[in-house]
């Protein structure tokens, strides 16, 4: 009987996309395998469809490509005047 996986990273199930697309399932079969082993927390179909064409592309990491810019997190702190912030 399979356990379902409640905790997971998402590299974790980038890298059973790439495991079952490299055994030659197509991306809508690996989706419901995730699904059936990850419940809620699973990646989306479209996800699921992305992974598989950039591991088509020859992309060997399951990671986040570094980006440039500005991050998209914020502080947890809240500032009383937008000067605040400025200096």
């Amino acid at each position: 009987m399979d356990a379902p996986l409640q905790d997971c990273t998402i590299e974790e199930q980038r890298g059973v996309v790439r495991f079952l697309w490299a055994k030659g399932l197509k991306p809508m079969e690996i989706h419901c395998r995730i699904l059936a082993q990850y419940g809620q927390s699973t990646m989306s179909q479209r996800k699921v469809y992305e992974w598989v064409e950039r591991f088509k592309s020859h992309r060997p990491r399951v990671t986040d490509e570094g980006r440039s810019g500005r991050p998209s997190t914020s502080l947890n702190r809240k500032a009383s005047s937008p000067q605040e912030y400025r200096n």
